[in-house]
Order: C-alpha cells, then sequence, then structure tokens
C-alpha cells in the first residue's frame, strides 16, 4: 500500500471516529494530580490536521475542567508497539485533556489485567485483539474502544530453511510462547484459511517465551512465533528471516492491539472516557508523523538490547496511522470472532455479531 493510500487509509478511520459531533464540552469531574503532572504546563506537541479538519476540531474540543482527572493505565512497559503511551506523556496529549495518567507496567495474565480493569484496580488497559476477545467471553465489565495500530506478530525460520511462508508450515514443529497467545492465534488462523488444520498438520509446542529463538536455533522447532521487540531483536542479525506477520495481506488495515475502558468509567464519566481515548489517538496520529519522536519518548522503558534505531524501525513498521473507533471497530472485533471460530477458541454457535456490539463501545456518541 503507498504513502497516500495509508494518509487515505487514516483519514478515514478518523471521520468514522467523529462523526457523532465534535465540539461538545467536557463535564468537570474531580481529580488528583500524579505521574503524567510530571510536565503540568507541558502544550501537546503539534499533529498535522491538514487533511482532516475535522479531528482537529475534535482534538481541540473543551478538555475536562476542574483539577486534572487522575487515571491508572495499564500496559506492557516493554511493548514497542505501545510507544504512543509514552509519547502522550512525554507530548502532552494527556495533559491536553486534563487528564493525570498514570502508567502501570503490568505482566499478570489476561484474565487478571481484565479482571483489574473490570473491578477498578486500573481504569483502561492496552492489549492484543487477538489475546483478549476470548477472554471477554467471560462477560468481564470492561469495554473495546479503540485499535491503536496494526503489526507486530512475526513468524521466522532459520536464514537457510527452505520455509517461505504459511503453506511450508505443513508437518513442522512451531514455538510459541504461550498457548493462547495472539502470535499462535494469528497463525492458527492463517493455516486454517489455506485448508490446513492447524491441529493436525502442524504441532504448537510451548516454550518459555525468550526461549522460542532458541528452541528454532537448536532444530527443537522449524518455525517460531513471537511479536516485538522480541521478533524484531531476533530477525535483526540475519540469523534469522521472516515467513508472515499481521501485516500481511488485508490484515495491514486490521488494528492489533486495542484499548479497554472500565464500563462503569464509560457509564458514570463518559467524557473522561472520552478524553482518555482521544489522548490516545492523537498521540498514535503524532507517532505515525513523527516516528523519530515516538521512538525517542519510549526510550526509557526499552529493552536494554533494542538501540535507538531498533526503536525508530519498530515504530515505522507498527501502522500507528490505523486506530479504528466506532462501527469500523466493531466490525474489526467481529472479524477476529469470526476468524477465532474457524479455529475452534470460539464455539461454532457463537453470535459473533452480537459479541462485538456486547464488548465495545463508542465513546464519541455522546
Amino acid at each position: 500500500m503507498s504513502d497516500d493510500d495509508h494518509k487515505r487509509a487514516a483519514l478515514l478511520n478518523r471521520r468514522a471516529l467523529l462523526g457523532a459531533g465534535a465540539a461538545a464540552a467536557f463535564a468537570a469531574p474531580l481529580g488528583l494530580w500524579g505521574a503524567a503532572q510530571a510536565f503540568p504546563f507541558r502544550q501537546a506537541s503539534p499533529i498535522d490536521f491538514s487533511e482532516s479538519p475535522i479531528c482537529k476540531a475534535s482534538s481541540d474540543a473543551p478538555a475536562l475542567t476542574g483539577a486534572p482527572r487522575k487515571l491508572k493505565l495499564s500496559w506492557n512497559a516493554g511493548a514497542v508497539c505501545l510507544a504512543p503511551l509514552a509519547v502522550a506523556i512525554e507530548h502532552g496529549f494527556f495533559t491536553k485533556q486534563n487528564l493525570d495518567v498514570e502508567l502501570v507496567n503490568y505482566s499478570g495474565s489476561t484474565d487478571q489485567l481484565l479482571e483489574a480493569i473490570a473491578t477498578g484496580k486500573s481504569d483502561a488497559g492496552v492489549g492484543m485483539a487477538l489475546r483478549w476477545l476470548k477472554p471477554l467471553e467471560q462477560g468481564f465489565d470492561v469495554k473495546i474502544v479503540a485499535g491503536t495500530h496494526g503489526g507486530c506478530l512475526r513468524a521466522f525460520v532459520p536464514a537457510k530453511s527452505e520455509i517461505k511462508g504459511v503453506a511450508d508450515f505443513k508437518g513442522k514443529v512451531i514455538a510459541v510462547g504461550d498457548m493462547a497467545g495472539p502470535d499462535k492465534n494469528f497463525f492458527a488462523v492463517q493455516l486454517a484459511k489455506i485448508g490446513l488444520n492447524p491441529d493436525k498438520d502442524v504441532e504448537f509446542r510451548q516454550f518459555p517465551g525468550n526461549l522460542v529463538q532458541l528452541a528454532v536455533q537448536k532444530g527443537e522447532a522449524q518455525v517460531g512465533l513471537a511479536s516485538d521487540p522480541l521478533a524484531y531483536l531476533w530477525l535483526k542479525d540475519g540469523e534469522f528471516r521472516e515467513v508472515g506477520s499481521n501485516l500481511d495481506g488485508p490484515y495491514r488495515d486490521i488494528s492489533c492491539c486495542i484499548v479497554g475502558v472500565r464500563g462503569s468509567l464509560i457509564r458514570q464519566e463518559p467524557l473522561v472516557a472520552r478524553a482518555l481515548t482521544q489522548s490516545l489517538l492523537d498521540a498514535a496520529m503524532f507517532a505515525s508523523q513523527n516516528p523519530d519522536k515516538a521512538a525517542a519518548a519510549f526510550q526509557p522503558y526499552a529493552p536494554k538490547a533494542a538501540t535507538p534505531d531498533d526503536l525508530l524501525a519498530m515504530v515505522k513498521y507498527h501502522t500507528h496511522h490505523h486506530h479504528p473507533v466506532g462501527e469500523q471497530l466493531k466490525r474489526e472485533l467481529k472479524t477476529y470472532a469470526d476468524e477465532l471460530k474457524t479455529v475452534s477458541v470460539f464455539k461454532p454457535n457463537t453470535d459473533t455479531a452480537k459479541f462485538a456490539e456486547r464488548i465495545y463501545a463508542d465513546v464519541f456518541r455522546v
């Protein structure tokens, strides 16, 4: 896809986001000072809205009044694809909306994370759609309000391997770090799409996440699956090569990671939920337009093995221009749910349209 195509896609995404009326004024919830107020007078860094004045109107809508609203946002601090969260802190996008956001590094299971959000221990979180959707079947009071980007799941093989793509995975052992992980789910779906049975035609074998590379290197598996930054770092020295990713084909225009907000916050303080989502969308757009600054903002959180050039390459690789909300987001969630049915993650009788409707919320429709 060309740069112009990406820009047009981003513009359409943002127009869909903003259809509900951009100029609504925000209410005045109470709040306290906290982590994001390290830069209390920082102005949000500029974004190029020249092709989308309606997006500027929404971004510049009146901020929350009163004391800054304190929120906790859970994330995996080592995930480079979440660089826009660091951008939102460093470049003032939370502050612009009068939010005081504390980023909480969460390393527990997805079920524990969703429970933490649902019960108010955290107000929101960011994670991978293909890891979150199955646990969300359990009825956690968490609503998906936006996608944040595409990309970051990769399949790799030894550089001298004869494997060229997913079709060549038949009969192979595939190393994964999590049998319910998004990379395993994604590539299982790709196998099913070409007529292979992911339960019979390949063997997914679990290894500790940081040993997936070693398993492939030692020949215990012929294919490895991982997400960035591990996947990128393992590929950079040329010992391995990429043979598939979730930027292949139509997936370039589908979100990989999503934002979940506790349902009670959306119901009780919808304008706070909107302000939080707007901050993240603005930060994502800024990251897309300024990958060097996004990489620099993320540097304090990055794995030690990742150089500034590595971070820049990964920020450019991930599609931060793609961050759907509203009806487009709901369609993408339904698409993933439909595909997870093909590999028996969801039951065959699951009504995916009703499921997508239940788990998402349009916070701009206020």
